[in-house]
C-alpha cells in the first residue's frame, strides 16, 4: 500500500543526540522537515510567503515594499504528529541506501547538543509496526512516498493512523486533505497493488477517517501475496570527454561499479593519472575504457586501448577481484599485447584484453586471426557510410557482435564470427571453414597465456556466433546467434527445430566444457530470425531473446502482445521443446528494438533491453522504432520513438512487470554502435548509449542524466557515451559471500588463530544470518546482523564451510543462501632457492636450485613449486627435487619468483623473489636523492649492473671520514644531522669479467626542516569582510593554502573570501628548496551576510576593473546568469560569480548597447532568489 505527500526529494539523517531524544531520522524540504519517530512521524510547515520573505529580509531587498531593513515580521510555522494506534512495541528501524557522505552538528556552545558522522539515507524501513506490516519511507519523483508493506499473516484493518494537531480531516477525490492554519496538506489517493498470476494487480482501495483517524478499506486482499516495491534509477552519466565519444558496451563490477566501453576518436577523452595507455595512438579511433564508481559520481580510471588505426570493444565483463575482460577487433599492426599465444591475422583481427583492476596495466592482451576479417559480422561499419540490411547483419551495430563470458574458473570464452579460411584453431569440433563466413568459439585460460580450445561453428551459408551462456548444472557451453545455413553441424533430432526454415534462422548449439559438440537446434519461422541473448535460470533451463519479422510461436503463455517481432522462450536443456514461447514489444510488421542486454533473475523473472528507429532509420535498416511499446511502472521518460527499451517479463510468462523508455527527446536516436551490455544478479541495468550526438549544436538537446554523476553534460560537440544504471527491484533477495584475509579478497587459507572477514557482496537482504561451521553445526547461526559484513576468528585447524543466508521478506524469494570454504591450518611453508652462473663470464645461463623448507617436515607433493624467471618467458611448473636450467635473452635485472602451491601448508599460496642482475661485466650504480631535511634517512636505490655483494660507504663531505657502512643490496642508515654528506657503492660480482667496480661518490645535502605558520585578520571577524593571512613561517620556499571551503592558494599571503558563515579549518602546508613539508592549521571564524548586486554598465575592451561586469555579492553558493541582446539572443551565461562577461560573443566585441539580464541565486542559507535588470555597455 503506497502513499504519496507532495514534498520535494528527499533525504533522512540520522539522530544521534542533535535533535530531541525520540527522533529517530529527520529529513528537510523546502518549506519544513519530517521527523521520523518509532511510532509514527511529525511535519513541521513553515508558511512558504514567509520564507520568500526572510529570505528578501535576510539578503537586504525589499523589491516594490515600503520597509527598512530593521523591520520585523512574525514567521508562521504548524506542525502536526501522525501516530500508529496499536504498535507493536517492538518496532525497529532499518535504514537502506546510505549516501557516501555525512552530516555533522556542532551547533552553539553546548556540547551535548553536538554529533558528527551522522549518517544519511534514502530510505528507512520500520518494521512489524503491526504484526506482519512494516513501514517503509522514501522518496522519488521530487514526492515522499511511506508504503505499508503487508506480508502473509498480515492484516491491512489493523492500520490506523491518527493526526494530532490538524484543525480537520476529509477525503476529496480519493486524496485525504489535511487541513492545518497555513493551508491545506494532501495525501494521494492509496496506490495499493500484489503480484499474482495476473501480474501486478492494483488492489482497490480508499481512506477511512473517523475523528481524527484515518484507516484504509481494502478489498478482494490476497492474504499470501507478496508486495513489489518501485523501480529506481539508480544514475545515469555521460563521460564528459571533449573527444567524440561512441558507445559500445558495458558490464557491471562485484561491488556494483559500472564498466563502460566504447571509442574515441581523439585526443580529450578524460583520462587518469596512471592508466595504461594515455595517449591517442592515432588512426581512426581507439577503444576508450571508463570505470564509474557504484554511484556514478566519481572517476574510478579510464584509458584509451589501442593501436594506429582503428580499435573497438564488442563485450566486456569484470572478474571477482575488478579485473575487466574486453573482447573486440582491430585492424592495428601495433594494438597492446601480452600474451604466450602468437599473434595472427590480418585486416580486422579478434581481440581479448585482460585490464587489472587498477585500470594501470594489462594482465593478457592477444590477437586472434586469418587472412580475412575476423570479429566482423558480413560487413564493417566504418561509421560514416549508409549501409543497409544484408544477410544476418540486421541493424546497425549488427556487425560488431560478440561476447565473451568466464567460466567457473575464470577462463575466458569468446562467441564471435570469421571470414578467414584459415583461422587458428585447437581442439576444434569443427576443423573446416564451412561457407560465406562462419562463427567461432574460443577458450582461453586466466591470463591469456593459453587457447584452450578454438573452433569455426557454421555451414554453408552466412553464420555468426553473437552469445554464449554456462549451464550451472553441467558447465555446459550454449551458443546462440544466426545462421543461414542449412546443415550447421551438431545433432539435431530430436530438437524444436531439426531444420532449417529455409531463411534465416537464430540457433543454439551445446559444447561440452572441453569444446566438444553435443546438441544443435534452429530456433525460426519462415521470416527472418535471430538470436541476441541466452541466459540460465538457476535450475539449469536456457531461455532465449531474438527479433523475427514471421509469425513466432506463442506457447504455454499467458502474457504476449499479438503480432510482435521480439521473442522470448524458455527451453528444455536438451533443446527438445519449449517450455514457453511468447512475443513482446507491440504489433509491427518488422522489429521494434535491437536487443543489447538480457537476463533471467532469481525469481526467473526474464529481462530485455534494445533500443530502436534513429540510427537504424537512417542507415536503410529494415526495423521499425520504440513508438507504442507497452509501459508499466515506467520512468518519467517521455519517448520520441528513438529510444532504448527495458522490459521485464514475469516469472512464467505470467505479465509484463515493468517498461519504460530511455533516452533524450528530440535529436539523433539513442543507440549502440555496437556490442553487449549487462544486467547483474540483482536485476540491476549497465547500459551503454551512444548519446546526445550533436547535442551541443543549437537547439542544443540534453540527455537525461541525475544529479551528482561524473558528467551531466557532453563534452564534445560530437556524441558522449552514456553510463545508465537502474535498478528494477525484481530479482529478489541475492546472497554472495566473500572472504578477506589480511587485504587479499577471496583469500580461504590461513594460520590460525586466523581472523576473516566476510562481506555479502550482493548486500540485497534486510537480515543477515551467519554460521560459521555448517558442515559439524548446520542448523547454528553462529551471528545475525543487519549490515551485510562481519569477521570471525577461527581458532583451531581445520575445513569450515562458512554459510550466509541473506533474508528480506518482502521480496519474491525471500531468502538466498550461499556458502565459501574457510582452510586453517599450522603447518607452513618457507620458499628459498640459490641461483649460479653456467658458462663464461658473458653467458645467460643460469641454474637454480629449490632449498624450500616445511616447517613440520612435511614432504613437498609433486609439481607444486612454479617458477617465473620474470623476463616474460612461460611459466615453469616444477617438483621440489629438479634442479631448473635457464637462458635469458639479454642483459638486465629480472625479478626471480618461486611460488608453492600446496592447500596443506597454512601460509600457501607462499613465494620467494630475488632479484637477478645479469650483465657481462659488474657496474656499481646507486642513487638517492641530493636534498634532505634533518633528521634526514636517506632512501637510496641500487640500480647495479650485475652484482653478487656490496659495500656502501657514506662519508661526512667535510673530513672525508666513513662514517656509516653496509653490505645490504639497499643499505639502512640512521638519520642524519644539517650538514654535507657523500656515498659511494662498491659491486662484487665473480661470475662477470671484470669480478668488482666501484662507483663515484654523489653528494647529499641535509637541510633544516621548513616551520609553518600563520595569522589571520580580522580577528574578530566582521561581516563580509574578507580574510587576510600573514604568513610567518620559517625556513620555506613554497607554500600551499587549503582555506577549508573547498579552495586553496599558492601566493605567499593570500587574501580568501569565504562564502558563508562559520569555522573554518584554515590549513598552510609549507615546502622547502628540499621538498620537506610542515602543516599548520588554525581555526578561522568568518561572518557573511548573503548580499547580491549586480553593476548597470561596464566598458569592455579597456583595463581595469570596469572592463569586465561580473556578479557582486556574498554567500553566494549556486547562481545561473545570463545576459541578452534585444533580439532575445543569449549572448553570455555564468555560474560562477568570478566569471564575468568581457563584452564579447563568439569571440566578437558587441555593439554600445543596452543588454537585459535573468540571475537566478541561491544562498549558503537555502534561500533563492531572481534577479532581473539591464546593463549599459559602454566604450
Amino acid at each position: 500500500m503506497n502513499k504519496k505527500t507532495g514534498f520535494a526529494q528527499m533525504q533522512f539523517v540520522q539522530n544521534k543526540g542533535q535533535w530531541n531524544s525520540n527522533i529517530n531520522y529527520k529529513s528537510d524540504f523546502s518549506t519544513g522537515a519530517l521527523f521520523l519517530e518509532n511510532n509514527g512521524f511529525t511535519v513541521l510547515l513553515n508558511d512558504p510567503n514567509d520564507v520568500i520573505k526572510a529570505a528578501q529580509y535576510s539578503h537586504r531587498h525589499f523589491e516594490n515594499e515600503n520597509t527598512s531593513a530593521s523591520k520585523e515580521f512574525i514567521f508562521h510555522s504548524f506542525a502536526y504528529n501522525v501516530s500508529f494506534l496499536g504498535a507493536s512495541k517492538n518496532i525497529t528501524s532499518t535504514p537502506d541506501k546510505p549516501l557516501d557522505t555525512y552530516n555533522n552538528y556542532f551547533i552553539g556552545s553546548d556540547e551535548k547538543t553536538w554529533a558528527g558522522n551522522c549518517k544519511v539515507y534514502n530510505a528507512i524501513t520500520y518494521k512489524n509496526v503491526y504484526p506482519n506490516i512494516d513501514v517503509r519511507y522514501y522518496s522519488t519523483q521530487d514526492k515522499l512516498k511511506y508504503d505499508f508493506i503487508i506480508h502473509p499473516g498480515g492484516n491491512p484493518n489493523a492500520i490506523a493512523l491518527r493526526y494530532d494537531g490538524v484543525t480537520n480531516l476529509n477525503v476529496k477525490n480519493k486524496e485525504l486533505i489535511i487541513s492545518t492554519s497555513l493551508g491545506a496538506v494532501k495525501e494521494l489517493a492509496p496506490y495499493t497493488y500484489q503480484i499474482n498470476t495476473k501480474g501486478t494487480e492494483e488492489i482497490i482501495a480508499k481512506y477511512e477517517v473517523k475523528d481524527n483517524v484515518v484507516t484504509f478499506n481494502v478489498n478482494n486482499y490476497d492474504a499470501t501475496a507478496t508486495l513489489i516495491i518501485d523501480p529506481q534509477l539508480i544514475f545515469s552519466t555521460l563521460t564528459g570527454s571533449a573527444a567524440n565519444n561512441y558507445g559500445f558496451t558495458a558490464t557491471p563490477g562485484a561491488d556494483g561499479s559500472f564498466f563502460a566501453g566504447g571509442i574515441a576518436f581523439s585526443q580529450g577523452y578524460p583520462l587518469t593519472t596512471g592508466a595504461f595507455q594515455t595517449t591517442f595512438n592515432g588512426g581512426k579511433y581507439d577503444m576508450a575504457i571508463f570505470k564509474f564508481s557504484a554511484n556514478g559520481s566519481q572517476k574510478i580510471y579510464s584509458t584509451y586501448i589501442g593501436g594506429a588505426k582503428e580499435d573497438q570493444p564488442h563485450s566486456m565483463i569484470a572478474d571477482a577481484v575488478g579485473n575487466l575482460i574486453i573482447a573486440g577487433r582491430t585492424n592495428s599492426n601495433n594494438y597492446p599485447l601480452r600474451t604466450g599465444i602468437p599473434a595472427t591475422g590480418s585486416g580486422y583481427d579478434i581481440v581479448i584484453t585482460k585490464l587489472n583492476a587498477a585500470g594501470t596495466d594489462i594482465i593478457g592482451s592477444t590477437k586472434i586471426g586469418g587472412s580475412a576479417n575476423d570479429g566482423v559480422n558480413i560487413e564493417q561499419n566504418d561509421l560514416t557510410t549508409t549501409l543497409g540490411t544484408s544477410s544476418i547483419r540486421r541493424n546497425y551495430g549488427d556487425d560488431a557482435r560478440s561476447e565473451v563470458i568466464l567460466d567457473a574458473a575464470n577462463n575466458i570464452i569468446v562467441a564471435s564470427c570469421t571470414n578467414s579460411t584459415n583461422f587458428p584453431l585447437l581442439n576444434a569440433a569443427q576443423n573446416t571453414f564451412g561457407g560465406l563466413q562462419d562463427g567461432v568459439v574460443l577458450k582461453l585460460n586466466t591470463n591469456l597465456s593459453a587457447l584452450l580450445f578454438s573452433t569455426y561453428y557454421g555451414g554453408s551459408g552466412d553464420d555468426a556466433c553473437f552469445v554464449a551462456s554456462i549451464n550451472p548444472i553441467n558447465n555446459n557451453l550454449y551458443i546462440a546467434g544466426a545462421t543461414a545455413s542449412n546443415n550447421l553441424l551438431g545433432s539435431t533430432s530430436s530438437t524444436i527445430g531439426a531444420n532449417s526454415q529455409g531463411n534465416i534462422d537464430g540457433f543454439v548449439t551445446i559444447f561440452s566444457p572441453n569444446g566438444s559438440l553435443l546438441k544443435t537446434t534452429y530456433l525460426g519461422t519462415n521470416g527472418i530470425d535471430l538470436v541476441y541473448g541466452i541466459k540460465f535460470d538457476k535450475k539449469g533451463f536456457p531461455y532465449v531473446t531474438g527479433t523475427t519479422t514471421g509469425t513466432w510461436p506463442v506457447i504455454n503463455a499467458t502474457y504476449s502482445n499479438a503480432n510482435s517481432k521480439q521473442f522470448i522462450a524458455k527451453i528444455q536443456p536438451d533443446l527438445s521443446a519449449y517450455i514457453y514461447s511468447t512475443v513482446f514489444g507491440g504489433a509491427s510488421s518488422v522489429p521494434k528494438i535491437s536487443p543489447v542486454a538480457f537476463l533471467v533473475d532469481r525469481c526467473e523473472n526474464v529481462y530485455v533491453s534494445g533500443w530502436g528507429g534513429g540510427e537504424n532509420s537512417q542507415n536503410g535498416f529494415t526495423m521499425g522504432n520504440t513508438s507504442g511499446m507497452p509501459l508499466v511502472n515506467p520512468l518519467a521518460i517521455p519517448s520520441d520513438g528513438k529510444d532504448f527499451y527495458f522490459f521485464i517479463l514475469q516469472k512464467d510468462a505470467l505479465s509484463q512487470l515493468f517498461g519504460t523508455y530511455f533516452g533524450q527527446n528530440g535529436g539523433e536516436g539513442d543507440h549502440v554502435d555496437g556490442g553487449t551490455s549487462r544486467f547483474d544478479d540483482n536485476g540491476i541495468i549497465y547500459q551503454a548509449i551512444c548519446a546526445n550526438c550533436g547535442g551541443r549544436i543549437p537547439p542544443q538537446i540534453n540527455f537525461p542524466t541525475t544529479p551528482g554523476v561524473w558528467a551531466r553534460t557532453n563534452g564534445s560537440q560530437g556524441c558522449n557515451q552514456a553510463a545508465v544504471k537502474i535498478e528494477m527491484n525484481f530479482s529478489g533477495v541475492a546472497s554472495l559471500v566473500q572472504s578477506e584475509i589480511d587485504g587479499e579478497i577471496n583469500d580461504t587459507l590461513g594460520c590460525i588463530p586466523l581472523t576473516v572477514n566476510f562481506k555479502d557482496t550482493k548486500a540485497k537482504g534486510i537480515t543477515y544470518y551467519w554460521n560459521f561451521n555448517s558442515l559439524d553445526f548446520p542448523n547454528a547461526v553462529d551471528a545475525t546482523t543487519t549490515t551485510p559484513q562481519t569477521s570471525f576468528t577461527f581458532n583451531t585447524v581445520g575445513v569450515f564451510r562458512v554459510r550466509l543466508i541473506s533474508e528480506d521478506l518482502s521480496t519474491c524469494n525471500q531468502r538466498d543462501t550461499s556458502y565459501i570454504t574457510i582452510r586453517t591450518g599450522k603447518d607452513k611453508v618457507l620458499p628459498s632457492f640459490t641461483n649460479i652462473k653456467i658458462g663464461p663470464c658473458t653467458s645467460k645461463v643460469f641454474q637454480f636450485a629449490n632449498t624450500s623448507t616445511s616447517i613440520a617436515g612435511i614432504p613437498f607433493l609433486p609439481q607444486t613449486f612454479v617458477w617465473d624467471f620474470g623476463d616474460g618467458s612461460p611459466l615453469d611448473t616444477a617438483d621440489f627435487t629438479e634442479n631448473i636450467t635457464h637462458t635469458f635473452a639479454s642483459s638486465g635485472t629480472y625479478n626471480v619468483k618461486l611460488s608453492v602451491f600446496d592447500i596443506r601448508f597454512c601460509n600457501a599460496p607462499k613465494d620467494t623473489l630475488i632479484p637477478l642482475r645479469i650483465n657481462d661485466n659488474v657496474k656499481a650504480i646507486p642513487k638517492s636523492n641530493e636534498l634532505g631535511c634533518a633528521l634526514y634517512t636517506p632512501v637510496f636505490e641500487n640500480l647495479s649492473l650485475a652484482g653478487l655483494s656490496w659495500k656502501w660507504e657514506l662519508l661526512d663531505a667535510t673530513t672525508n671520514v666513513i662514517i656509516q657502512t653496509s653490505t645490504n643490496v639497499v643499505p639502512s642508515f640512521t638519520p642524519l644531522p644539517i650538514g654535507q654528506y657523500k656515498y659511494r657503492l662498491i659491486a662484487f660480482d665473480t661470475t662477470t669479467c671484470n669480478k668488482i667496480d666501484t662507483s663515484a661518490y654523489f653528494n647529499i645535502k641535509v637541510v633544516q626542516k621548513p616551520q609553518a605558520a600563520f595569522t589571520w585578520a580580522p580577528n574578530p571577524p566582521q561581516a563580509n569582510v574578507p580574510v587576510r593571512f600573514s604568513n610567518i613561517s620559517n625556513f620555506a620556499n613554497t607554500y600551499l593554502w587549503n582555506f577549508g571551503d573547498g579552495e586553496s592558494a599558492t601566493n605567499f599571503a593570500p587574501t580568501h573570501e569565504y562564502n558563508a558563515t562559520g569555522t573554518y579549518t584554515a590549513e598552510l602546508i609549507a615546502y622547502s628548496i628540499a621538498g620537506c613539508t610542515d602543516t599548520f592549521r588554525l581555526p578561522v571564524n568568518v561572518i557573511v551576510n548573503p548580499l547580491l548586486d549586480v553593476p548597470n554598465a561596464f566598458t569592455p575592451g579597456r583595463f581595469g576593473a570596469n572592463s569586465i561586469i561580473s556578479v557582486r555579492g556574498f554567500g553566494i553558493a549556486k547562481m545561473d546568469w545570463k545576459i541578452y541582446n534585444r533580439w532575445g539572443q543569449i549572448v553570455f551565461k555564468s555560474d560562477n560569480k568570478k566569471n564575468g562577461w568581457d563584452g564579447t560573443f563568439k569571440s566578437k566585441l558587441q555593439p554600445i548597447d543596452v543588454y537585459s539580464y535573468i540571475l537566478d541565486v541561491e544562498f549558503t542559507d537555502g534561500i533563492k532568489l531572481r534577479k532581473t535588470g539591464d546593463i549599459t555597455l559602454l566604450r
